[in-house]
């Protein structure tokens, strides 16, 4: 099945579900455990039967997830959907939240993108010893 082609009517497998979003099985079973994604109703046969919302609200946390928000940090922002007067303003604050957190995370990884350059320039070709990754992976130096 298609994205384009999923109607409110139509009810999915969890295995199509998690193709068409592109999560594991064991993800969305985890989410549906800590509530993140709303119990689906079962078949006769007590398969999980996903629709249309199931679809739109994994979705919304796989972007959230790949934007590099937290598990309760979503929460909080489907929490918000129905609150509009306040939604706007804290859904603005949850995002410069998570900017800043990324930004912290960039300073982090340019600081080891430094050390590893250095790390590199003190390990000439040639023999194990005297190699200043080695030597920094030993606690040698750094």
């Amino acid at each position: 099945m298609k994205k384009e082609n999923f109607s409110e009517e139509k009810s999915i497998s969890i295995g199509c579900l998690a193709k068409l979003t592109d999560t594991k099985v064991e993800t969305i079973r985890y989410y549906e455990k800590i509530a993140l994604l709303p119990k689906p109703p079962r078949s006769e046969g007590n398969y999980r039967l996903y629709g249309k919302a199931h679809f739109q609200r994994l979705s919304f946390i796989r972007r959230a997830r790949k934007l590099g928000f937290h598990i309760e940090t979503i929460k909080a922002l489907l929490g918000l959907e129905s609150e509009t007067a306040v939604c706007r303003t804290k859904v603005r604050q949850i995002a410069q939240e998570q900017l800043k957190e990324v930004e912290n995370k960039l300073k982090e990884l340019q600081a080891l993108e430094k050390n590893l350059k250095a790390l590199i320039k003190q390990c000439p070709n040639g023999k194990i010893s005297g190699c200043g990754i080695i030597d920094a992976l030993n606690g040698e130096i750094f």
